[in-house]
């Protein structure tokens, strides 16, 4: 009996020892194998097979593409501008034993060194050049960290700028420059309109003036040019002259007498006598 025992223990011992000396990778990772402490050597994708209790598979790595996501940050721009960034990076391990060994927490480091790089190509910008600049900022980004992380075994694929947006104070600011220049355009160009009205009108008015100028001078020379003609026509003989006067006044009295607004008309007391006076003259 104790013999069975005895059997079935080295049964399971084998068992067990069998068991940990088969490994299967899946694909699409890569195991690293220490063996008494110190680095051996890395599995590759399918079956394979190690020395029971002296090696072991201390980290289990992926090959396939990490997406890491890079926390927002406040940088100050060169014009001390406060602006919030953040990143994607995309990283392939393409030397397992390398990222384990060569830091002690390849995310973590490479997340640092994006943080600190963004931080430096942001700070040697302008606010305007920082927020409209994504594929500048992106390929300095990508250039200053490759070399860095290739000696960890770790190729950057690509680095994306997700986001970059003044700070809530920043904007706060903005909002209240922009409405100041909106309401110092609208004011400058209220005033123009008003400049310009006013150099219409004065303009209207020298027009209006010359032209009233102009035609005084013209009627006066036409009364002046009638005088004489008149003067011409009568010489000593007033009869006509008096003949047209008396017609003038009589229409005039005729049309003041048809006005709406006329309640009593004043005729001169020699009015007969002048009449008698032009009459005597024709005969």
């Amino acid at each position: 009996m104790e013999g069975l025992y005895i059997a079935a223990a080295f049964v399971g011992l084998v068992v067990i020892t069998l068991f940990k000396g088969v490994r299967v990778v899946p694909q699409g990772y890569k195991h690293i194998v220490q063996r008494l402490g110190k680095y051996y050597c890395t599995l590759t994708p399918g079956l394979s097979f190690i020395v029971p209790y002296i090696d072991s598979v201390t980290h289990r790595i992926t090959t396939k593409d990490i997406v890491m996501d890079i926390p927002a940050q406040e940088v100050i721009t060169q014009d001390n501008a406060v602006i919030v960034a953040n990143a994607i990076a995309y990283i392939n391990i393409v030397s397992p034993e390398k990222a384990v060994y060569g830091v002690e927490d390849y995310e973590l480091a490479i997340q640092k060194l994006i943080q600190t790089a963004l931080r430096a190509i942001i700070g040697e910008m302008a606010l305007d050049s920082a927020l409209s600049s994504r594929d500048m900022i992106k390929e300095k980004l990508k250039a200053g960290i490759s070399d860095d992380i290739s000696d960890w075994g770790i190729t950057l694929k690509t680095v994306e700028i997700q986001d970059i947006n003044p700070s809530k104070t920043m904007q706060a600011s903005m909002e209240e420059q922009s409405a100041a220049e909106r309401q110092r355009r609208a004011a400058v160009t209220r005033a123009e309109g008003a400049k310009q009205a006013a150099i219409l009108e004065a303009e209207g008015r020298l027009e209006a003036s010359l032209r009233d100028a102009k035609a005084k001078v013209v009627l006066a020379e036409a009364s002046a040019r009638s005088i004489e003609s008149v003067t011409a026509a009568v010489k000593d003989n007033e009869l006509p002259v008096t003949f047209l006067l008396g017609e003038k006044y009589i229409e005039a009295m005729r049309l003041l007498s048809q006005s709406d607004n006329a309640k009593t008309i004043v005729l001169p007391a020699d009015l007969l006598q002048a009449v008698k006076g032009m009459m005597d003259k024709v005969r």
